[in-house]
């Protein structure tokens, strides 16, 4: 059976504490999409971690890890986070990675890095990871898949071809150093020593784990409000966040995936630019922050302060649709349980008009909150390990929102550690 983890709202829900935890009944754990652009933070035995790459199935020694072929593959940077890991006293994980997945290129770094300082204050608040330049060449048909790595000659011909359409950029546009072509070509041999122990044609080896009942879980990065075709364009990320696309992401049939977990947060939170509507400032904001996740609201790649609000119904019920969400799953519950009142944000006032509809972006910029507000209860929950125990206030919380998503609330996570959950 193949169940997907995807994110519902704007990334940063807290997916990766459920995928380590739910990891445990699977044999196998993808990335299907993304790179090392956003990152999962992980609490265990082995203490804390914050994933970038690396499936978060890899503190497990009885799980295969994959990087499927809708990943931005950094190869040194692969080698450098399982390093990392074993620096650290976890065993070395067992790791895949798609013979078809693409390899992020040095100068696609550079590219993302020089393209912002041009933008200015119009840049897209990109991670410089080297996403967007990635994906572009991408799909332009100019990037280089891993099976490329291992034929020599025609390696060496394509590198020349596209750094004569890179050196164009590099001397016009942004007036950098050129590449050149030797030193790339030379890289990429060392790339394809460092990659080869891992290269598999992963669809044929997922193929085969399907037919033997294996349990295969899909692990989205970032969330349903930055994808491309159906989030916040253009201020989204460059690869589809959608459990839909995990399918073609790992290289198996849509009709696998049969579980599609959506995880949202209690409250909101975004990192980079973007509509927000329920975003909230000042105090209010920063109290939130820092008593936010674990160890306060801060980009697990970045470190850069999280954007912070009140849940915004409207964007989750929207987040959960559009990834086919079977259940939910609610998130840093135990942070709320120092407000007296919870303001919930039910639908968005645009142009005089109020909907529950999330619009695009045009409306979404126009939109004002509009708010319920729901008692508090004061208390700390953490530790609370049945539903029935949670108090009143915090249990009428949760079935509001369940009714707002319209998909049932079948977890709620109550501390960052692995077995702070509820199952309900």
């Amino acid at each position: 059976m193949v169940r997907a983890i995807v994110g519902a709202n704007w990334g940063d829900e807290g997916k990766g504490k459920i995928t380590d935890m739910l990891a445990k009944e699977s044999d196998i754990v993808i990335r299907f999409q993304g790179g090392s652009n956003a990152g999962h933070t992980i609490i265990n035995n082995y203490g804390k971690f914050a994933l970038h790459l690396l499936p978060s199935g890899v503190f497990y020694s009885h799980i295969t890890n994959i990087i499927g072929n809708g990943v931005a593959l950094n190869i040194p940077y692969l080698l450098e986070e399982v390093k990392s890991l074993e620096d650290r006293g976890v065993p070395a994980p067992h790791i895949l990675v798609s013979d078809r997945a693409q390899i992020m290129m040095p100068y696609h770094i550079l590219q993302d890095t020089y393209e912002e300082a041009r933008l200015a204050g119009k840049s897209f608040g990109s991670t410089k990871s080297g996403i967007a330049p990635f994906y572009s060449d991408k799909y332009a048909k100019i990037g280089f898949q891993v099976s490329e790595l291992f034929d020599k000659e025609a390696l060496k011909e394509k590198v020349e071809r596209v750094c004569e359409i890179k050196n164009v950029l590099f001397e016009h546009l942004y007036h950098k150093p050129l590449i050149v072509p030797e030193e790339l070509y030379e890289t990429l041999l060392s790339y394809a020593e460092m990659v080869r122990p891992y290269v598999c044609d992963v669809s044929a080896y997922l193929h085969q784990a399907l037919s033997e009942g294996k349990n295969i879980l899909l692990e989205g990065q970032l969330g349903s409000l930055k994808d491309p075709d159906h989030g916040i364009y253009p201020m989204v990320t460059s690869s589809s966040t959608l459990a839909a696309y995990g399918a073609i992401g790992a290289g198996i049939p849509p009709y696998e995936i049969r579980q599609i977990t959506a995880v949202v947060k209690a409250y909101s939170s975004a990192v980079g630019a973007g509509a927000f509507v329920s975003e909230i400032f000042g105090d209010e904001a920063d109290e939130l922050r820092r008593r936010g996740g674990d160890g306060g609201e801060f980009g697990a790649t970045t470190g850069r302060p999280r954007r912070m609000g009140w849940f915004d119904a409207v964007a989750s019920r929207y987040g959960c649709r559009i990834q086919g969400a079977t259940e939910a799953v609610l998130t840093v519950l135990d942070v709320l349980g120092y407000l007296d009142e919870l303001p919930v944000c039910v639908g968005y006032e645009i142009d005089g008009q109020i909907t529950r509809d999330f619009p695009t972006t045009d409306k979404l910029n126009r939109a004002v909150p509009v708010y319920e507000k729901l008692p508090g209860w004061k208390c700390d929950i953490r530790g609370i390990r049945r539903y029935e125990d949670l108090p009143e206030n915090c249990r009428r919380y949760v079935e509001f929102i369940e009714k707002e998503l319209e998909v049932p609330v079948t977890m709620v996570s109550n501390g960052p550690g692995r077995n702070d959950i509820i199952l309900r």
